[in-house]
């Protein structure tokens, strides 16, 4: 991957998480020169900041506001869609699914072979709503899950073939979980990030000496909140909320949500306090 490709790659998964914690909800703009403060501490430099922020801006997930000489950046309308599903996944829904009421959405489509940005986006917002590839052009989600919703924009419904089933004898329902969703490769992913983040002795009003191996070197809280955040967000971004009942014993996913959770109530009043004393906002509406 070219420098600029990897840079972009860290930056603003960072920049996102920022901006959910910090902005989403609040009808403010912050100023460019704050933003890169904050991602400065989690080793983001200004070059790579400004560039995201301006990349953002023409995916339409930032909006530019500006006062005076100085440039500020709110959240668009699609982007607050995305970062609330994300908080969604991280707060309400779980990592695991304990309600499955046994039923599947499918997903059926057929795209132009020349259409390849197309089928990219469609492939990408199929996993971000719990999809995996059954087959060649088929994709299934345990769950209802609302499609429409999912591939608004994309201008592909006339492509798409939506419907909703069970599994039936000789289908085994752990068959298709193993054909359509890498799950020894999602263990993995849960199990580094146990490796990254738990902390023996962690918790509540554990000291410096307490601090996980990922924090190692951050400054502060707020720079660990981000990281710690991003790291989460990525995992719960392919995470396809498989059924629990399913799911291969000892599962890390609970563990690892454990070990979330204790360290973002942890940091997350210092890390408040600290973005409350750095950002510059700009009142909007």
């Amino acid at each position: 991957m070219p420098n600029s490709a990897a840079a972009e790659a860290r930056t603003r998964p960072l920049m996102l998480t920022f901006f959910g914690a910090h902005v989403l909800g609040r009808p403010v703009a912050v100023s460019a020169g704050s933003v890169i403060e904050v991602l400065g501490r989690v080793g983001l430099g200004e070059h790579a900041v400004r560039t995201s922020l301006n990349r953002m801006v023409k995916r339409g997930l930032l909006e530019r506001h500006r006062q005076g000489r100085k440039m500020y950046f709110a959240l668009s309308a699609h982007a607050a869609e995305v970062l609330e599903d994300g908080r969604e996944r991280i707060w309400r829904a779980g990592v695991v699914n304990r309600n499955w009421d046994g039923r599947w959405t499918l997903v059926g489509f057929s795209l132009p072979e020349d259409w390849r940005r197309e089928r990219h986006d469609l492939r990408s917002r199929l996993i971000w709503a719990g999809f995996g590839p059954l087959q060649n052009g088929l994709w299934v989600a345990p769950g209802a899950v609302d499609v429409a919703a999912a591939v608004a924009g994309l201008g592909l419904e006339a492509h798409i073939r939506v419907f909703g089933g069970s599994v039936l004898p000789p289908t085994e329902v752990r068959d298709v979980l193993e054909q359509a969703f890498d799950v020894p490769a999602m263990a993995a992913r849960y199990q580094a990030f146990l490796d990254r983040w738990d902390t023996a002795g962690g918790g509540e009003g554990a000291g410096a000496a307490d601090c996980p191996d990922a924090a190692a070197g951050l400054p502060d809280d707020l720079a660990r909140q981000l990281v710690l955040h991003s790291d989460w967000l990525e995992l719960v971004r392919r995470d396809p909320h498989l059924p629990a009942e399913h799911l291969p014993e000892g599962w890390p996913a609970m563990r690892a949500e454990a070990v979330f959770r204790d360290l973002a109530g942890r940091w997350e009043r210092p890390a408040a306090a600290e973005a409350a004393r750095i950002l510059d906002t700009l009142p909007l509406g």
